[in-house]
């Protein structure tokens, strides 16, 4: 795509000795949503770690927007509009709903201000019963409410969004669901990764799937919605 915002090339990363993510290449698009998907220990969040600048790679190279970010900290990358939503949500629970929100509030890498205070509120109505709670004193889904809010606060490019459903209660994961269509239908680059990929592709552009740390699949929603093969051997299905 001409407008890339993220690109990496040829990742491998490594802990330790162990070689997790093996010539890995990745790429997001302006206004394009990335499904990625793998079972469990296959190096999705090591990818997504990797993207991040939490996790260098050993070799291979991250752009985002063009600049190589190889060797730089994560809030630099995050300076380039680039919000994370890791797996552990990673809330302040000694901080309020109210607070977790306004302490993230900033316009976006072009100035924009599109996701608001009170935008945020109408999208997650939940929040705004909870404003006085602290995040501790939240469920589980309220907690991935507010970190998908928190995110949305920093009017960003691209949301990296990190087991999105996983462990809450079907309601709960539809209204996650929900606010994911939203957040694509707002222009929003987003990877989401979640087990339930009859969910992902449904909002989806394009998907692609780990296996041992390789990329084994990549392809729009319809052309692996077609082949169950692919589904029942990598995905499990």
């Amino acid at each position: 795509m001409s407008d890339l915002l993220i690109q990496a090339q040829d990742l491998n990363t490594f802990y330790g000795a162990s070689h997790i993510l093996r010539g890995v290449n990745f790429s997001v698009g302006r206004g394009e949503t990335i499904g990625l998907m793998g079972r469990n220990g296959m190096g999705k969040s090591t990818l997504l770690k990797t993207l991040m600048g939490i996790v260098p790679p050993r070799t291979g190279t991250v752009d985002i927007k063009g600049q190589r970010m190889n060797g730089r900290p994560t809030f630099e990358v995050a300076q380039q509009g680039i919000a994370y939503v890791p797996e552990g949500r990673g809330i302040f629970g000694n901080l309020s709903v109210v607070e977790n929100l306004k302490m993230a509030a900033r316009p976006g890498t072009k100035g924009q201000r599109d996701w608001t205070y009170e935008r945020v509120l109408e999208t997650f109505p939940r929040l705004k019963e909870r404003l006085g709670h602290g995040g501790q004193q939240l469920s589980g889904g309220e907690q991935q409410m507010l970190t998908i809010g928190r995110a949305l606060m920093t009017n960003p490019d691209v949301l990296i969004l990190d087991e999105a459903t996983e462990g809450l209660a079907p309601l709960i994961a539809r209204d996650i669901w929900r606010i994911c269509s939203l957040i694509k239908e707002s222009g929003i680059s987003s990877i989401i990764v979640d087990k339930n990929w009859k969910h992902v592709t449904q909002i989806t552009d394009r998907n692609i799937i780990l296996v041992k740390g390789q990329v084994v699949f990549e392809g729009s929603s319809p052309v692996l919605l077609a082949d169950p093969g692919v589904l029942e051997q990598h995905l499990g299905v």
